[in-house]
């Protein structure tokens, strides 16, 4: 018996164009009045294979919201894959957006959430937090923009405000034969992403674990 999963994400944040610095675009963005933000569906057509995948891949549907782009633009194609491996102890939440703009010129919104080792205090700004850049033409990109060769239009920040982030969590919905598969697919999807997140923050919590075990000064 097969079970899909999905939720939907809103982001929001802004851009400069021609800049390739993620916080320098956002800074200069913001001071320019070049706001960006996206709505998604994220989807996982089968859940076991969604958890089987090391990339975790799903589809992105939705739309891109930008003015100096020249206004409101549906997600032609969109992919997102959760947690991939991008060194030791962290991960990369992936984003490709295909879209075309005003003048229907395709571009690419490729972005990623960057999880590192870190103080548990920075999981929300991490999990919350993605580096952007827009790319000409219909890119397939694999590292979430992080490297471009060319066609660079212009790179930014794009963050989940907690009220968003409280809502998206009322988004998630289950499809599928039996209510205790539901129940379960959803279930299976909270441990993958517990479990990953301990991957990056269990050593820490360990180590302070064993500091506190051995009377270290707070």
């Amino acid at each position: 018996m097969t079970y899909s999963l999905q939720f939907t994400e809103r982001m929001t944040g802004a851009f400069s164009f021609g800049e390739a610095d993620y916080q320098a675009g956002y800074r200069a963005g913001r001071r320019a009045g070049n706001r960006l933000l996206f709505r998604l569906t994220i989807a996982a057509d089968d859940v076991d294979s969604f958890l089987a995948d090391p990339r975790h891949p799903a589809t992105a549907s939705g739309y891109v919201d930008c003015d100096p782009l020249g206004g409101r633009f549906p997600v032609e194609r969109g992919a997102f894959d959760l947690f991939t491996d991008a060194g030791p102890a962290t991960r990369h939440m992936l984003y490709r957006l295909y879209f075309a703009d005003a003048t229907g010129r395709p571009l690419t919104l490729a972005g990623y959430k960057d999880v590192k080792p870190g103080p548990l205090t920075a999981v929300w700004s991490e999990t919350s937090t993605l580096y952007v850049r827009i790319l000409n033409g219909h890119v397939p990109v694999e590292d979430g923009g992080e490297n471009p060769t060319e066609g660079l239009v212009g790179s930014g920040i794009l963050r989940i405000p907690p009220p968003d982030f409280a809502w998206q969590l009322t988004t998630f919905r289950v499809h599928g034969p039996t209510l205790a598969g539901k129940i379960a697919a959803l279930d299976s999807f909270g441990q993958l992403f517990l479990s990953e997140l301990w991957q990056v923050f269990g050593p820490v919590r360990r180590l302070a674990r064993k500091a506190i075990g051995n009377g270290a000064p707070a």
